[in-house]
């Protein structure tokens, strides 16, 4: 419908009495404000008390100035240009100080911080207050030149770089050989340079070990090179600076500059926001870069520099702010305009770093923090990084092979006898050839391995838009055996609509909400009160309404015209779905600042009008938030609240019928709000309003004192309005994925913070709780005896499902952690109700100690973050409240149904390909090492090479390489498999693709192999000198083929990059023979019967593979063979 504004909306309002317009009010406001700050001052000052001197507390800092201290941006600024403050501040380099006047501030400054108490303290005299420099921490003088140079500041530049030019490579190497094996290879290499315990070139130790390090500092270059790409877009940004005559860039922007911002514009750094082209000086800006949530934010340019000249703004103003902190919530400042006039500068004057102008026009701000200072980069950390299972299960197997290695130097030199003096020598000579068998190229493999999988996955298009954040544990997605969920946002769509009002025993539903709408459609007031019904029904007309009223005006919401249609921004669904719901029945929302409201009634057109006197917002802890409003329509003052019904029970007057009807709602999923309201007299409302802000300005327990305040003027005998049923509908394919994830073998739990009637419905619509299944519901358990009696119940119903709430859980976890876990981490499913975040975050931690296992937590809140952070595998939803879940997660996906993808399909398949490329590359060095071993048997236990130079640099690189790494791109079913069959998901979590059993198998496999390869080469050849180079030729030829045959055994799924790499691979290898002369007998290697010889050395090493493979597939064939074979024939 066609909106217009309000009669003589365009004309500066009158002042009330409530807001405190008088300048003398304002001026004890501002006093009081500094009264407060000075508070959390030390003093350094002494007095003289009888002849005796009286030692002053030394300053400490700056403190919280009166953030409550309203000033409306729409009237004349605090003072007139002539009207000076008690005092002034009085600047030398070394000190400031205040001289009093005789005010009563200064009065009250004199003795605030004597040493006794004031009852009985003496009186004393005065002496300056010295401020330290780096307690105020900064003073800015935009235009002109400040006390301190703005260059001590850091620079603006943005720098996300890791490296440059002079750390770049002492940095990678430090981090590459931070690691033993690398270390291990380097000590192997130049050892090398020694000519007792050198055994060949030493490129063929350093090549091998040079090309793993080379990539790793490609991929480190190429990132930072992106990195530093991104920063000098930023840091490029041009910018408006009133003091300049050009544009300047954001790296040069300094503290002090005051430049110009548009819509569409990033803050290049931490602004105060001092003028708007809006004359309210309100402004809108987005956040989500810096906190994640999506709903605009509300900001307002300083009132007293709203209407200032240029030349003023540059010349006649001084900010000063506190030191940098990393709160986004907090900022501390004052503005002078002057020398004589103040302002208490809040983060309401705030643009923080990367946060994005949202409103039409333009506004011009002061840069008060650059850089490293800004709140961006103070919230900026690197996230611990995270080590996937398969990585530790590789380490340890290397280990063993490191042992191995040793073991078998040793025993070779045994063999050959201890008398010759210098055994010692060949015992490192034999680590030296046997280095091979812990393979230098394992990490790099791996390492790219991951890359691929990454990318697959994002570019996935069953599942679009998932982003992988942490690279480095793909594999662990196919390893989870415990997913633990949030609700809202999550399993839901965080998409509300209100479905039900509950008035006493009087429901109003979807299907009879036009009653309702009618109720709302005649004003309270009207005259001609005959066309309303019977007494009794305009009694319920009346409650109706008032109902529909405060869900109009209890709320966080802010309207928004774009392009013309009205918006809603707010960050939470549940107002924003409210707000729309007293639309719908003739009450919208036309317009909202920070201290005003207004209402337009559709059916009258009438605007009703409302101050807006204090707002209580909303959080996780008190579940619950308030509103003051002056009704300018009535004249009255009144108190609105809504909240969670297990808070606000305490809070309303006493009645039969809330916690009864709450459940009904609850039963049938709906979230549950209840509302209530009370009415202030003036006088009532300036005794909370006193109380309220002394308790604000305390510097102890300031929030306990404040919630006091609250608790003992306004929380208690609230009027009982009703209550909201808002349904949160489950996501798509929501059902199916849970059903798959379940027969998949992993257990889930859902934590939620709603209530455990809600949780109960959507967790059996959801499939959580299969059919039949008894859930054993645990609450309100405060007592030993109970809470021991519910695990005695739990471990005889070890598949039932528990349902257990907030109160009952952090009673566990405080007392019976270990025997609680014990117990539940075996039951099918869990649901925990009331949940705080850190709870959230505690379940995770402890299923993760005690059971050992890999857990995944999903959530799209800001809430879920801790969970998320907990989690061997942390996944969040880029949901409506924001990207805050899915900036802290390793993977962001776009809803819930994605992750079984996510899990059973790229899960499943990167931990299968990691395993087998783990295993291949570990045969390849054990393969060349079991031929040396058999050489050096063979030479009488002499420590000679077998292979040298290039043949061993060329064996771990281009000769066996890419066949080897193309396994990373195997499959052994197809995708669509994973969902019908996902038990095969569930084989995955013993690890049974890469344990100590598939170790050994592959070093039988190996020692077998060489053993063949060599000893065949050795009986078709012969170990005198003058043959050398023919076995050489003979063996390392088979070794090659032997080594892509056994990959070409291994294939499941053949696609063109696998064909490409086999086939290139032997051509190059076959390219390179004429230039090995060095190493090969070339003449020998032109006869036919050098061919037969390798045919029959690779037909006695791969046949009987190859026979008890296809035996033990038939005999005892694997989970994917069952189905594909299955799938086929059906």
């Amino acid at each position: 419908m066609p909106f217009t504004p309000p009669p003589g909306s365009n004309k500066e309002p009158k002042p009330q009495s409530y807001r405190h317009n008088s300048f003398d009010l304002l001026d004890t406001q501002f006093e009081d404000s500094l009264d407060a700050a000075l508070e959390s001052l030390q003093l350094n000052t002494t007095g003289s008390v009888n002849g005796e001197d009286i030692e002053m507390k030394s300053i400490r800092g700056i403190d919280e100035l009166n953030s409550h201290a309203r000033l409306n941006s729409d009237t004349e600024p605090l003072m007139n240009a002539g009207q000076n403050l008690p005092g002034s501040w009085s600047r030398s380099p070394h000190n400031r100080h205040r001289a009093t006047n005789g005010s009563s501030f200064w009065s009250r400054l004199s003795g605030l911080v004597r040493s006794t108490n004031e009852s009985n303290s003496p009186k004393y005299t005065n002496s300056p207050i010295e401020l330290k420099d780096q307690q105020l921490e900064r003073e800015i003088h935009p235009g002109t030149t400040p006390i301190y140079d703005r260059n001590k500041y850091v620079p603006n530049a943005i720098s996300n770089a890791k490296y440059n030019p002079v750390t770049f490579i002492p940095i990678i190497l430090y981090e590459q050989f931070k690691f033993f094996f690398n270390l291990y290879f380097l000590v192997v290499a130049l050892s090398q340079a020694i000519p007792q315990l050198r055994i060949g070139y030493l490129s063929s130790y350093i090549v091998p070990l040079a090309f793993v390090l080379t990539v790793t500092m490609s991929k480190e270059a190429l990132d930072d090179i992106q990195r530093r790409r991104r920063d000098n877009e930023s840091n490029n940004e041009m910018y408006e600076v009133l003091s300049k005559s050009q544009l300047v860039p954001s790296k040069d922007l300094k503290v002090g500059d005051l430049i110009k911002i548009g819509k569409g514009a990033r803050a290049p750094a931490d602004l105060v926001l001092l003028q708007s082209s809006e004359p309210s000086g309100e402004i809108f800006i987005k956040t989500d870069q810096l906190d994640g949530e999506t709903d605009w934010k509300l900001r307002i340019a300083c009132p007293l520099t709203q209407h200032l000249s240029q030349d003023d703004l540059l010349n006649k103003i001084n900010l000063t702010a506190s030191v940098p902190e990393t709160s986004i919530a907090n900022f501390l400042g004052k503005l002078t305009y002057n020398n004589s006039q103040s302002q208490p500068l809040s983060v309401d004057n705030t643009m923080w770093a990367n946060t994005v102008f949202a409103s039409a026009g333009t506004s011009i701000a002061c840069v008060v923090y650059t850089g490293t200072d800004t709140r961006q980069a103070m919230n900026t950390t690197t996230s611990s990084v995270k080590t996937g299972l398969l990585e530790l299960e590789i380490n340890s197997l290397s280990k063993i092979l490191c042992v191995c290695v040793f073991v078998l130097s040793v025993t070779l030199v045994a063999f050959s006898g201890f008398d010759n003096k210098d055994w010692y020598v060949d015992i490192m000579r034999y680590l030296i050839l046997f280095s091979t068998i812990i393979p230098v190229s394992l990490r790099v493999n791996l390492d790219l391995g991951k890359s691929v999988y990454a990318h697959q996955i994002e570019h996935d298009k069953t599942i679009p838009d998932t982003i992988v954040r942490t690279s480095t544990i793909p594999e662990d997605l196919g390893r989870i055996e415990y997913l633990l969920t949030d609700k809202t946002g999550t399993l839901t769509q965080n998409d509300m609509e209100l479905k039900k009002l509950q008035l006493d025993t009087v429901s109003y539903t979807l299907e009879t909400m036009d009653i309702v709408t009618d109720y709302v459609s005649a004003l309270p007031d009207q005259s001609d009160l005959s066309v309303l019904p019977s007494a009794a029904k305009r009694d319920m007309s009346t409650r109706v309404r008032d109902l529909v009223s405060a869900l109009a005006i209890c709320h966080q919401v802010t309207p928004t015209f774009e392009d013309g249609e009205l918006t809603y921004q707010a960050a939470s669904p549940d107002e924003i779905a409210i707000v729309k719901f007293s639309e719908s029945v003739g009450l919208t929302l036309f317009k909202r600042d920070r201290h005003s409201m207004t209402l337009l009634h559709d059916k009258s057109g009438t605007y009703l009008e409302y101050d807006i006197l204090k707002v209580f917002p909303f959080n996780s802890d008190n579940k619950r938030m308030g509103i003051i409003i002056f009704d300018k329509q009535k004249q009255e003052y009144w108190f609105l609240q809504k909240g969670a019904d297990v808070v606000m029970i305490k809070i309303v007057q006493s009645n039969d019928w809330l916690e009864e009807e709450t459940g009904n709602l609850a039963r049938e999923g709906l979230r549950t709000l209840v509302v209530g309201r009370k009415k202030l007299s003036k006088k009532a409302y300036e005794s909370f309003e006193k109380e309220y802000k002394d308790a604000s300005l305390m510097m102890l327990n300031r929030e306990v004192s404040m919630n006091n305040a609250v608790s003992k003027h306004l929380e208690h005998d609230l009027e009982i309005l009703g209550v909201t049923g808002v349904e949160d509908k489950l996501q798509d394919d929501v059902k199916s994925s849970i059903e798959l994830l379940r027969n998949a073998g992993i257990k889930i739990w859902m934590l939620t913070g709603d209530k455990v009637e809600t949780a109960r419905c959507v967790s059996i619509s959801a499939k959580l709780v299969s059919r039949g299944q008894y859930v054993h519901t645990v609450t309100k358990v405060n007592r030993i005896e109970g809470a021991l009696g519910q695990l005695e119940l739990l471990k005889v119903n070890q598949n039932s499902c528990l349902l257990i709430d907030g109160e009952s859980l952090g009673f566990y976890l405080d007392n019976f952690r270990q025997e609680f876990f014990d117990i539940v981490v075996h039951l099918p499913a869990v649901i925990a109700c009331r949940c705080t975040p850190q709870q959230k975050a505690d379940v995770a931690t402890f299923i993760r100690e005690v059971t050992g296992r890999r857990v995944c937590c999903i959530g799209d809140g800001g809430n879920d973050v801790s969970m998320i952070r907990s989690a061997d595998v942390g996944v969040g939803i880029v949901g409506k409240e924001g990207k805050q879940a899915s900036l802290a997660a390793d993977f962001s996906i776009t809803q819930f149904s994605h992750l079984s993808t996510l899990l059973l399909w790229h899960g499943r398949n990167s931990y299968k390909r990691s395993a087998k490329l783990a295993q291949f590359v570990i045969h390849r060095g054990l393969l060349i090492s079991v031929c040396q071993a058999v050489y050096s048997i063979s030479s009488e236990f002499e420590p000679i090479a077998l292979y040298q130079g290039w043949l061993m640099v060329g064996y771990a690189t281009c000769y066996t390489m890419a066949p080897v790494f193309s396994l990373t791109l195997d499959r052994d079913i197809d995708q669509s498999l994973t969902k019908t069959y996902p038990e095969l998901y569930k084989e995955l979590t013993a690890g049974v693709s890469l344990s100590y059993k598939t170790f050994f198998v592959w070093v039988a496999l190996s020692l077998f192999q060489g053993c063949i390869i060599q000893g065949f080469s050795q009986g078709l050849t012969s170990l005198n000198e003058l043959d050398f180079k023919r076995l050489v030729a003979l063996s390392f030829t088979a070794l090659i083929l032997n080594e892509l045959i056994m990959v070409a055994i291994e294939i499941y799924t053949w696609n063109k990059t696998m064909v490409i790499s086999e086939v290139l691979t032997f051509f190059i290898f076959v390219a390179s023979v004429p230039f090995l002369n060095e190493y090969f007998d070339l003449s020998e290697m032109v006869q036919p019967w050098f061919y037969g010889k390798v045919a029959l050395i690779l037909g006695m090493s791969i046949l009987p593979v190859w026979a008890a493979k296809a035996l033990h597939r038939k005999l005892n064939p694997p989970s994917y063979a069952k189905v594909q074979q299955f799938y086929f024939s059906a």
